[in-house]
């Protein structure tokens, strides 16, 4: 029991202690990162002049014009799309009950892209140019948004009807997530083949996850939505506490069990929808995070889940940042760096269980 003679225990609360003080360190460790990270690349620029720069006192435009026109929104993008990611595994992994659920593993990202190539095609969303931004330029970013949410809706359709299935296990719903994954990417192959060419090279170029792609009218609208649902994710942490425990147990509880899922996966599908519309395909990272932040911290949601959005935050930052160096002048899209690191992870969870 948490109560002694109706007060917290001192174990208690030097476990609460314990969690803050890790959040705490991370959102130090994050915010050093983001001020590296604004610094580095193919022109150094003094850490104190990005802070500077950020508080509206430098006199140097040529660094003004690269931190407010290209650094700072692509560090901001990254912060966002990585805790809005790595969240939406959080959230899949428990109402699922599935330590592998999560957008991409899932085939929910595979869905999401699809339907921003279909928006491309049919609706001219997107269109090849050059742009400080990328040479991608949404004309239509809701467009784009709405389309990939409607396709993801599909495939979380099919997930959550497995889910409810009597027998169904985390593996199949895996399996179930690599044949979805599959569908809707020949479908896109199929959209590609009858594209022209500027349609074309505009699909192929989305298919590369990549935060530097995105301005400030993408960061906007990508902060409200990923905003507002992981403020509905933290109301509803106990709920996930809950349903971890058993539905039996949460249904005790009064938790509305269905309505939690139902809701929790239309979030995380609409959180994959929106990052997919402004950046690409980025995998791994809400499969990743999780599981490193419950090594940390345990599995308390009430700080999983900004634990989550942080560390999720932070790697997606540190692979940018490095996606920017290691090749540099070239510049790698960070999908491929999140690749590299969450693959083997990947691996080594579906090993560790053993039956697939």
């Amino acid at each position: 029991m948490h109560l002694e003679e109706g007060t917290l225990s001192p174990v208690y609360k030097e476990y609460q202690a314990q969690k803050a003080l890790w959040l705490c360190a991370g959102a130090v460790l994050l915010a050093i990162t983001a001020m590296l990270s604004i610094s580095l690349g193919a022109v150094r620029i003094p850490p104190m002049e990005v802070l500077a720069t950020v508080l509206g006192k430098s006199e140097t435009s040529k660094w003004q014009l690269i931190i407010w026109n290209v650094r700072l929104p692509q560090t901001l993008t990254a912060l966002v799309a990585g805790a809005g990611l790595s969240v939406a595994g959080v959230v899949m992994q428990s109402i699922l009950r599935n330590p592998l659920g999560s957008p991409f593993t899932l085939g929910i990202s595979n869905a999401a892209a699809f339907g921003a190539a279909l928006s491309v095609m049919v609706f001219g969303a997107g269109q090849m140019q050059s742009s400080q931004v990328g040479a991608v330029t949404l004309f239509n970013p809701l467009a784009a948004t709405g389309a990939a949410f409607s396709t993801s809706l599909i495939a979380t359709g099919i997930i959550v009807l497995l889910s409810r299935m009597r027998g169904a296990t985390p593996e199949s719903m895996v399996l179930t997530g690599v044949a979805l994954a599959s569908l809707f990417t020949a479908a896109t192959m199929l959209l590609q083949y009858f594209a022209d060419d500027a349609q074309l090279a505009a699909m192929v170029f989305w298919t590369f996850g990549d935060v530097a792609r995105a301005g400030w009218r993408e960061l906007q609208i990508m902060s409200v939505f990923i905003g507002v649902v992981l403020i509905y994710f933290f109301a509803h942490r106990w709920d996930y506490n809950a349903i971890d425990a058993g539905e039996e147990a949460a249904l005790g509880l009064g938790v509305q069990v269905q309505r939690i899922r139902l809701v929790g996966m239309l979030c995380a599908s609409l959180i994959s929808s929106v990052v997919v519309a402004f950046v690409g395909v980025i995998g791994f990272v809400g499969l990743v995070c999780p599981h490193m932040v419950r090594l940390i911290i345990g599995d308390d949601h009430r700080f999983l889940i900004p634990g989550t959005a942080i560390f999720g935050a932070l790697l997606l930052l540190g692979a940018d940042t490095a996606a920017r160096l290691v090749l540099a002048p070239r510049v790698l899209p960070v999908s491929v760096l999140t690749s590299f690191l969450g693959a083997p992870l990947f691996i080594w969870l579906v090993l560790r269980r053993g039956r697939l």
